[in-house]
C-alpha cells in the first residue's frame, strides 16, 4: 500500500513538472522563437505608442467586411476601459431607438435580408 501511495505521489509531480511547466515552457520558447508577431497579439504601433492590434477589435465598415456583434464598450465598441453592460432595459427607449438605427443601417449594407437578433444586440 505505502509503495503505491508513493508512487503515485511522485507520478504526480513528474507529470505535474513535465505537463505543467517544461511542456507549457518549450511551447512559448518555440512560438517566441519562430512565430514572435503572431504570439504576441500582432500589436501595432504608431510613432512608438502602441495602438491595438491586427485580429482584435478593429472597426472595419462596409458590406465586404464581417460585421461582429456590437458591445456596449465605450463609443466605438472597442475601448476596454468602459467595457460593462449598458443596463438598458427592453422596453427603455434609448435602446429601442438605437436596436431600430442598427436594423436600418445593417439593411441598407444588405438590402432586402432579415437582421439577425445578435447583429444588433450588445454584449456586454
Amino acid at each position: 500500500m505505502k509503495k503505491n501511495f508513493t508512487t503515485a505521489i511522485l507520478f504526480t509531480l513528474v507529470t505535474t513538472v513535465l505537463l505543467g511547466l517544461v511542456y507549457p515552457a518549450v511551447v512559448t520558447a518555440l512560438a517566441q522563437i519562430f512565430f514572435r508577431n503572431q504570439a504576441n497579439g500582432q500589436l501595432i504601433s504608431k510613432g512608438g505608442e502602441l495602438i491595438g492590434s491586427r485580429i482584435i477589435a478593429q472597426p472595419f465598415t462596409g458590406p465586404q467586411y464581417f460585421h461582429p456583434r456590437p458591445s456596449a464598450a465605450g463609443a466605438n465598441g472597442y475601448d476596454a476601459s468602459s467595457s460593462s453592460g449598458s443596463n438598458l432595459g427592453p422596453t427603455t427607449r434609448k435602446l429601442v431607438d438605437r436596436v431600430k438605427g442598427d436594423v436600418a443601417s445593417l439593411q441598407t449594407d444588405s438590402p432586402g435580408q432579415t437582421v439577425p437578433i445578435d447583429m444588433v444586440t450588445r454584449s456586454g
